[in-house]
């Protein structure tokens, strides 16, 4: 084992959630806090160290831009499974939160003993930093921790009885019997909001024009009895990541390019994990989804694995168009917002002066070229945005607990409408965001329909 295999784990989380400045919801305390919690909890009652290294790791999937691919050349294969486990796999597209955790609650329970170990100590810290701080939302989180440990009983028993007292008594800190009841159906926590009929047209374009079929790639593939380093050489000559394994004519997983050719092919074989496999007419929300999970999103056709998608691929114009189609409904959704909240116009003391006078030039000037238009037509998306999450509800709305939140995430979605207009990369800086606007897409989706 690794002596240093905990250090290179805390410094990759670390690293990773500090490059998106990711925090704390309500102490704005820098992420790491919750990671090290976590840590020192499976510290306490295990020595074993790819255990400790996954409670490190076990957010930087879900919410950062690592793929499970990073951290398995990093920290390898059985870290890299913890983290997986322990990786919600539930999409918005799925339906509300409720359905959601049902589904990561029944991956939770297929998970082994030693992850369910990693699962209990994240709860523990996040039942006390939520009910500290968030009696209403604590009702909804200790219901749904409640029914989680109904299936984290294979983890260290210790850590189990910790669990089992925490939520009792953060039950009784907020008033509720304990264990406590599930949550009401109007505490349900999630995003609110309208749609207009252009906003539902526009919808059924980007669920049915933008697919993945649009930009997959065509995933060449060869039997399984061929020799690996066949295989890794033919990918190196074609400049193929990877390519696909068939036994008996079916398409049954992957080699890697970079995968050591010493092995025979049969160990080099990599199967396509469910939650890696989608429709050729996927949404590209849903590839995104995948992407920011595995390097690689394979695509069906006619029943076989037949295409790949790697995070490349999302340099496309057809995906720059899908994205720009993104921010301008999410521009639309704000405008819409602002009308609704302010119809006496008042949003305009929410503003500074310099960018209200811009404001308002732009409104003469567009005014003089015999457009109908008002003041709140002439606001950039970045004052659009500032004006809206004023509103604590409205931060909600977008999942935002705080304006320090809602500030970044406008930086960085001006960031990638810039890159995008200027024919940038928007890969290697803009992921995040747009993770982050495609499950925005996903939500309007799931609570509007295609």
């Amino acid at each position: 084992m690794n002596d240093d295999l905990i250090p290179r784990a805390r410094q990759f989380a670390t690293e990773a959630h500090q490059r998106i400045d990711q925090r704390r919801k309500y102490t704005n305390q820098p992420y790491q806090e919750h990671l090290k919690a976590v840590a020192e909890l499976v510290a306490d009652v295990s020595d074993d160290t790819e255990m400790i290294a996954a409670a490190w790791l076990h957010d930087t999937v879900e919410d950062t831009p690592a793929t499970f691919g990073d951290l398995e050349r990093e920290f390898g294969r059985r870290v890299r499974d913890l983290v997986a486990h322990l990786t919600d796999v539930s999409k918005p597209a799925d339906g509300n939160r409720a359905i959601r955790k049902a589904i990561d609650r029944n991956h939770a329970a297929q998970a082994p003993a030693d992850a369910k170990t990693v699962k209990l100590a994240d709860l523990i810290d996040n039942c006390r930093d939520i009910c500290r701080h968030d009696a209403k939302f604590g009702r909804v989180y200790l219901a749904e921790a409640a029914a989680l440990l109904d299936v984290l009983g294979e983890g260290d028993a210790r850590l189990y009885r910790l669990a089992q007292k925490t939520v009792a008594d953060c039950a009784r800190r907020i008033g509720l019997p304990a264990p406590p009841q599930s949550a009401p159906a109007d505490e349900e926590w999630h995003p609110r909001g309208h749609m207009d009929l252009m906003q539902r047209r526009a919808l059924r374009v980007f669920t049915d024009a933008f697919t993945a079929d649009e930009i997959a790639q065509p995933l060449r593939s060869f039997d399984i009895e061929r020799a690996a380093h066949e295989l890794t050489t033919a990918a190196a000559r074609h400049t193929w990541e990877v390519v696909g394994l068939r036994r008996d004519g079916v398409c049954v997983g992957y080699l890697r390019a970079d995968d050591h050719a010493t092995l025979d092919t049969e160990a080099l074989l990599r199967p396509f994990a469910p939650a890696q496999v989608v429709q050729g007419e996927a949404p590209l929300s849903e590839v995104i989804h995948v992407l920011t999970r595995y390097d690689f999103c394979f695509v069906t056709a006619m029943g076989d694995v037949a295409g790949v998608i790697a995070r490349g691929d999302m340099q496309q114009p057809v995906v720059r168009m899908w994205l720009f189609g993104i921010i301008t409904l999410l521009e639309l959704e704000l405008l819409e917002r602002i009308r609704a909240l302010w119809p006496d116009g008042s949003w305009t003391q929410l503003l500074s002066a310099g960018r209200l006078n811009k404001a308002q030039a732009l409104l003469a000037e567009r005014r003089r070229m015999g457009q109908h238009v008002d003041l709140a037509d002439c606001l950039q998306l970045s004052d659009k945005a500032q004006i809206v999450m004023e509103q604590e509800e409205q931060r909600f709305a977008f999942g935002l607990r705080t304006k320090g939140a809602a500030k970044r995430v406008i930086k960085d979605l001006e960031s990638l409408r810039n890159n995008l207009a200027h024919a940038q990369d928007i890969i290697s800086h803009d992921w995040p965001q747009i993770a982050r606007l495609a499950q925005r897409i996903e939500e309007i989706i799931a609570r509007h329909g295609g």
